[in-house]
């Protein structure tokens, strides 16, 4: 599936030019039903758009794009998915389970953001952290209960920080606090860090609690 293009400004999707039942058929056909679902967008088309605000709409047609929540060429649209639930049921048939082994990292929301600002790749976030073993001991943080602590900002994708921090950082809204615990081989894998203040064993999963601070 091509990815779609972000055609209608600020000022059009607000105007008479671009009316809700544009946007929400939009959404409909080119967003995940998981996003769909976070904005309470599912549904049939006619009663999404009686009960949406035109301006959320336009909040929540710029966060597909900074999100980049499209739907993949396998996945139905929204529309597909309720002519299904009003079609004859029929018998799945079962599949195997490929095991695709650990996620990078796995995330527990601990406070929302804004769900509006979303990081990029390239994009440079300030956050605040504390980094943990499994055990519960501390090896680094830069609490921002310290007077003189300063949030560290880093450009996302760029391999500033491990690989499981740069994937996480793109699902973290403004404002948003999380517990990330990333897998060893998106930490510091086989090599861990010895030489660190606190040494990082090899293979070690480390859990971080993060404060996505500012995105720029």
């Amino acid at each position: 599936m091509v990815t779609p293009t972000q055609d209608w400004t600020n000022e059009q999707l607000l105007s008479d030019a671009v009316s809700k039942k544009d946007i929400v058929t939009f959404l409909h056909l080119n967003a995940t039903h998981d996003f769909l679902v976070e904005f309470k967008l599912t549904g049939k088309l006619a009663t999404v758009v009686k009960n949406a605000k035109k301006d959320s709409l336009m909040e929540v047609y710029n966060s597909l794009f900074s999100r980049q929540a499209f739907r993949g060429a396998d996945e139905p649209s929204e529309e597909e998915i309720m002519a299904s639930k009003t079609a004859a049921p029929v018998v799945e048939k079962k599949e195997a389970v490929v095991e695709s082994g650990p996620p990078k990292f796995t995330k527990a929301v601990l406070k929302k953001g804004d769900k509006l600002g979303y990081p990029k790749k390239g994009s440079t976030v300030a956050v605040f952290y504390t980094g943990y073993f499994e055990d519960g001991s501390i090896f680094d943080t830069n609490d921002n209960t310290k007077k003189k602590s300063n949030p560290l900002r880093f450009k996302v994708g760029a391999s500033h920080v491990i690989a499981g921090w740069d994937d996480a950082m793109l699902t973290m809204s403004r404002g948003e606090k999380a517990k990330i615990t990333v897998e060893p081989e998106h930490a510091y894998g086989k090599k861990g860090v010895p030489e660190a203040k606190v040494p990082i064993p090899p293979n070690t999963r480390l859990i971080f609690d993060v404060e996505l601070v500012s995105i720029q």
